[in-house]
Parts: C-alpha cells; sequence; structure tokens
C-alpha cells in the first residue's frame, strides 16, 4: 500500500475528460466523411421506431433526441459518442473506488480500459451499438456492486436502469445481469442482497424501458435476429464438430485479441510482483471469476447447441471490460506495494492516449502518401455540392445505407431513402427531382444504374431506369489526381 490511498482521484476524470475532447477534435479535423455506423445513425434518425433491425434501438434513440436539438451532424456524433465513454469510465472509477482500497489501483482499473483495443481504438474508429452496450454494463455493474455492498433503493434503481438500457443496446447484454445473479447466489454472505424485495425494483424499471421495444420485437424476431444469427453461424458446409471447432477457435482468438494487450501491460508494469498477485483473493475477485465463468459457459453453450461458429471480439464488452479492476482486485488482495508500478503504467496511458488519436487520424491522412483509402476517405459532401449545382434535389434515393447516411448529413431537409433498408418508405411520389446516387468500386466496377434501384424505382414510382451518369470527385487526402467515382440520375417527370 502507499501514501496514495489518501489522494484525490478526480484527476482520473479530468484527464479522461480533456482525452475525450480531444477524440472529438481529432474526428472533426480528420474527415467530414461517416463511417458506417455513423452513417447508420444520420440515415435512421429521420424517423422514430421502437425498433429498426438487427440492433435494439438505444443508440438511435439517444442520437435522434439529440439530433432533434442540434441537427444532423458529425459534432452531435462525436460529442454523443464520446460523453456515453467519459460516463462510462467514470462510472467504472466509481464502482472501483467502492472496493478497492489503493487509489493508485483505483487510477490503474480505471484508465487500464484504455489498454483495451476494442475499448480505446475501435470504439473510436466507428463503433455506436458496442458504445451503448459498454456504457450500459458500466451502469449496471456500478449498480451492482453498490447494492451488494451499500445497498439502497437507489442502487437497486440503477442496476435496473442499466439492464433496460442494456436490452436495448445489444440482445447479448443479457447475459452480463444472469452471470452476475448466478455469481451473488453461489455466495452466502451476498445471497441476502438477491432475495431483497428491492430486486423487484430493478426488474420493473428494466421490464419499462424495454418494454416499447418487446412489443415491436414480438412482430419482427426474424427481421431483428436473422443478421446476427448469420454472422454467428456462418460455418458454411462444415460438419457439427467442425462447427463447434471453429466456435471454440473463434472464441479463444477473440479473448486473446481482446485480453491480450491488457494482460501484456500489466505483466510489465508490475513484473514479478503480479505473479503472486494472480494468487491472491477476495470476496470481489471470487465474485468476478465466478461472473467470468458463466460468461463463457453462456458462449459455449451458443457455440455447442446453437451453431455459433465466429465468435468477434467485440461481443465479449459485456463481461471482459471488467478485466482491469480484476487484476487490480487481485493486486489489491496481495497488499502489492503500488508507488513504482503507478508511474510506469502512467508511462503506458501516455502513449496510447497520444497514439490512439495519431492512428485514427494516420489512417485517413495518410492516404496522400500511400494511396491507401479508407471510407472516410470518400468525398461525399464534395459530390453533392457538385450535383445540387445541377438541380436541388426534392428526394433522393441512395445505393446503401453508408451513403444515405453521408447524404443526410449534409441535406437534412430531404427525404433520403437506401436499397437496402425497406423499412423506411415516406411516400415521394409527388417530389420531383429525385436524385439517384450509387457507390461504383474503384476496380471495374459498372457505372450502370443498379439492377435493385431500377426495381424500386419500377416498384415505388412506376418509372422507367432513367439515364445513368457519372461524377468523379477527389478523395480527401488524395494522392495525386486519385478520385472516386460516384453513380447518378436525376427522375424529373411524375
Amino acid at each position: 500500500m502507499t501514501d496514495t490511498d489518501s489522494r484525490d482521484i478526480r484527476w482520473i476524470f479530468l484527464l479522461l475528460a480533456g482525452y475525450f475532447v480531444l477524440q472529438i477534435g481529432v474526428r472533426l479535423a480528420t474527415s467530414h466523411s461517416l463511417d458506417l455506423d455513423e452513417a447508420e445513425q444520420a440515415f435512421r434518425s429521420q424517423w422514430l421506431a421502437a425498433g429498426y433491425g438487427p440492433q435494439p434501438p438505444f443508440y438511435n434513440w439517444l442520437q435522434y433526441t439529440v439530433f432533434q436539438f442540434t441537427g444532423v451532424s458529425l459534432a452531435a456524433l462525436s460529442i454523443v459518442k464520446n460523453l456515453l465513454l467519459f460516463s462510462s469510465y467514470l462510472l467504472y472509477g466509481l464502482t472501483a473506488r467502492l472496493i478497492l482500497r489503493d487509489k493508485a489501483l483505483v487510477a490503474i482499473s480505471t484508465l487500464g480500459l484504455l489498454t483495451i483495443p476494442q475499448m480505446a481504438f475501435e470504439m473510436q474508429r466507428d463503433l455506436t451499438h458496442t458504445v451503448a452496450v459498454f456504457f450500459s454494463a458500466s451502469i449496471f455493474f456500478y449498480g451492482f456492486i453498490r447494492s451488494l455492498k451499500q445497498p439502497s433503493l437507489a442502487s437497486y434503481l440503477i442496476s435496473g436502469i442499466g439492464i433496460g438500457f442494456g436490452l436495448l443496446a445489444k440482445y447479448n447484454f443479457a447475459i452480463l445481469p444472469a452471470a452476475a445473479l448466478i455469481a451473488a447466489l453461489a455466495d452466502a454472505r451476498l445471497r441476502q442482497r438477491i432475495f431483497d424485495w428491492r430486486l423487484v425494483l430493478t426488474a420493473v424499471v428494466a421490464l419499462i424501458i424495454v418494454l416499447p421495444h418487446l412489443f415491436w420485437l414480438k412482430d419482427n424476431l426474424d427481421f431483428a435476429t436473422a443478421r446476427t444469427l448469420e454472422k454467428m453461424t456462418a460455418s458454411g458446409d462444415a460438419s457439427y464438430l467442425m462447427q463447434v471447432r471453429m466456435g471454440i477457435s473463434s472464441l479463444a482468438l477473440a479473448t486473446i485479441s481482446f485480453a491480450g494487450l491488457t494482460v501484456a501491460v500489466f505483466a510489465i508494469v508490475f513484473g514479478k510482483s503480479l505473479r503472486p498477485a494472480l494468487a491472491a483473493g477476495s470476496q470481489w475477485t471470487r465474485l468476478i471469476e465466478r461472473m467470468m465463468l458463466v460468461f463463457l459457459a453462456g458462449i459455449l453453450f451458443l457455440i455447442v447447441f446453437g451453431g455459433a461458429a465466429g465468435i468477434k471480439d467485440r461481443w465479449l464488452v459485456p463481461m471482459l471490460f471488467i478485466l482491469p479492476l480484476y487484476f487490480c482486485l487481485k493486486i489489491d488482495a496481495a497488499d502489492v506495494v503500488t508507488g513504482r508500478a503507478s508511474r510506469r503504467f502512467m508511462v503506458a496511458v501516455a502513449i496510447i492516449m497520444i497514439g490512439v488519436p495519431a492512428a485514427l487520424y494516420g489512417s485517413v491522412a495518410a492516404a496522400r502518401f500511400t494511396g491507401h483509402y479508407e471510407r472516410l476517405n470518400r468525398p461525399y459532401v464534395t459530390m453533392l455540392e457538385s450535383l445540387r449545382k445541377q438541380a436541388e434535389p426534392a428526394a433522393i434515393l441512395a445505393g446503401d445505407s453508408l451513403l444515405a447516411g453521408n447524404l443526410r448529413q449534409d441535406i437534412p431537409g430531404v427525404p433520403v431513402l437506401s436499397v437496402d433498408y425497406p423499412g423506411f418508405h415516406p411516400d415521394i411520389t409527388g417530389r420531383r427531382p429525385v436524385l439517384l446516387v450509387w457507390l461504383i468500386p474503384p476496380k471495374g466496377g459498372s457505372e450502370a444504374l443498379p439492377p435493385a434501384m431500377a426495381e424500386w424505382l419500377q416498384a415505388n414510382l412506376g418509372a422507367s431506369a432513367p439515364q445513368a451518369s457519372v461524377i468523379d470527385v477527389p478523395y480527401f487526402y488524395q494522392r495525386g489526381d486519385d478520385r472516386y467515382r460516384f453513380g447518378y440520375a436525376w427522375v424529373k417527370q411524375p
């Protein structure tokens, strides 16, 4: 133990606040274009629904609400994401403070989230629904630990809010409260907190939050789950044993991808003192170990009996986000001196806090030297500005949701439809001209109107396929005269 036990830990949150403000600035400076999840939010903000498809609607509802006040913009998208991330780190730190004695370990566990690539890099790069899962898991875990240690109506209420938000963020979130419940029931000292009348409040609050979506889910179950099940069970014509082997292998690789860097950082920072710490334990480490075992059992059940063959690392967020706190609880239980390790850890954190924003910006800006272009290099706004000089569209039909979301950002007063999302179909029969836009792949893509767009026009407007044209626009951070090509057409007659 060190004198850091009495140190004020508010500096952690001030540091994180500054970091996430930096991330907002870097995102705005990198590119005006939107990536996949960002474009989805912009596109689907045109309407409010109880459900939108394979992903539950929590993030859509939140972003829709913000857009009502701010308008559709990259700034609003980035601010919402980073506020959720900051709130998640804040709740994680408050949870750590409840059960760790050494304040240095509170700082290490909280900032340790930055050692998880899926949390530090991938969530900034594009993910939205996974960010919502992390936020919900942080709420639930704080309420859960507080209910076990300092039970109150508020703690059980917070747990219910976390469960409700989590089930509206991703369906696989359900395994976290289930694992927590089973793990707590296995400890006689914690069991009384589960058999508490206030748990009814937790359940009622969670149910109220998810109820609108449950009514939608009842009538759209196939639509909501088909894509996820397709991803999980994509084993081709493999035999059952081969599918199980593929599933277990993907789980092992996902776990290593998720936890490998964190394990390495803790091993380097704490050195030889980490090995005896891993043998130490406490009531809290044993609780988390049981939770992880239940979570693992749930994943294995999906592999063996559900046909899951491909487990993604981001699917492990609802459970393995606890890993830095778990290591710190082990170290705390072993009474490891943390002064020197804390300083070494801050060096690692500084490298990550500088490296991640630099990598995010560099992956896009480096195109001017490499000629390798990301989605954020595509010049959607420049293309739209050029086409609006020809005519002002009254409605837009895009070839996919990525393009639709990017167009929606820059022409918010015009309905933007997407061929790949039939769930949004406003009446545009009286709107003219209608602009049709689609992406032309850089290598040998057809310039003709895509058949799916021609079919959509005939089915919805009774219009024949118009003449297709091509516009090529310089990439953002272009190398030489490199350009991206878009196909477009106008429907001008009713």
